[in-house]
């Protein structure tokens, strides 16, 4: 099959075997969107060698137990991207999504997606409702991600909630954030982002017009150190300072003033499918609105570099 190849930071097509694997459902996949972590993997953000790409839609073709192919051949579904090994501390523990022995859909030690096919355990899939085409479903991912916020942090309607990043994630945590009710507002730098905010009713704040220890939960999206310190300084005492954005090298930040104003500081990663699924089918978020162009994928490499260019949103690619 056709695929898109990592290696020594290094993109090109490649034609390579269909990925069989014992015990695992083979995957057409339908649509693909490129993320900030596949392009941050091309920098070298982590050393990964092999087929990039975690964010799809997909058919499943196969599976390996015959009496659950009626139930699943033909299916759409979207997949979980850790693969716990359901034996080391953190799985007995159910903290399957840190598992010691993990592997991760196109970012550790797993081939991931932008190909033709892929293959996930049964247990990793989730059915798409009919009511959402392929290109809401390819969000599912990082609408979950975007909703795990909530899963760790309880926002409440008089919180004053800053969201500093509106790129691919932070849109969606903007459309999330918004159905709390709280008063959220957004730091985004391109028109286009801000205007998605607008037309949705989300209100911007430009960075000058922050006010410094005021801010009861704080997100930082950007993934920049100037992003994170803007972000420090906005959050009250006592208030919670959400990281959605992992960052290349070290940083320097002053834990006496994090233990002086005792902030909680949260790291936020991966998130629930269920819930993501039921908001799109129920036309609560759209993030099909991030949608900037769609190739084939053939044409992988021209899509990458589309994606790479500052201020891009979603760029999809199909098979």
């Amino acid at each position: 099959m056709n695929a898109i190849w990592l290696e020594n930071n290094q993109l090109g097509m490649r034609n390579v075997q269909n990925p069989l694997k014992p015990g695992e459902a083979l995957i057409r996949i339908r649509l693909a969107g490129i993320c900030g972590t596949d392009l941050e993997l091309v920098k070298g953000y982590y050393p990964f060698t092999g087929i990039p790409g975690h964010e799809f839609v997909g058919e499943v073709v196969d599976v390996p137990e015959p009496g659950l192919r009626d139930a699943w051949v033909g299916k759409r579904v979207v997949g979980v991207i850790n693969v716990h090994c359901g034996q080391c501390e953190q799985c007995r523990n159910g903290r399957t999504g840190h598992c010691e022995n993990r592997t991760v859909l196109g970012i550790t030690r797993r081939d991931g997606i932008f190909a033709e096919y892929t293959t996930l355990p049964i247990e990793n899939l989730h059915i798409v409702p009919d009511g959402i085409p392929d290109e809401m479903a390819v969000f599912t991912e990082p609408l979950a991600a975007a909703l795990e916020i909530q899963q760790q942090v309880q926002i409440h309607p008089e919180d004053r909630v800053l969201l500093i990043g509106a790129g691919r994630l932070g849109q969606l945590i903007a459309q999330t954030l918004a159905l709390t009710g709280a008063d959220l507002r957004v730091v985004a730098r391109h028109p286009t982002q801000k205007k998605l905010l607008t037309d949705r009713g989300i209100k911007l704040i430009e960075e000058g017009h922050i006010q410094p220890w005021r801010w009861d939960v704080v997100v930082e999206a950007t993934g920049s150190t100037a992003g994170f310190d803007l972000a420090r300084k906005a959050v009250r005492p006592r208030g919670t300072f959400v990281l959605k954005s992992t960052y290349k090298g070290d940083m320097t930040l002053n834990l006496s003033s994090i233990v002086v104003d005792e902030i909680n500081i949260v790291g936020s990663r991966c998130g629930p499918f269920d819930p993501a699924l039921r908001l799109m089918d129920q036309k609560k978020v759209d993030p099909s609105v991030l949608i900037a162009s769609e190739f084939r994928l053939v044409d992988g490499l021209k899509a990458f570099d589309q994606a790479s260019q500052t201020g891009m949103l979603k760029v999809l690619v199909r098979p």
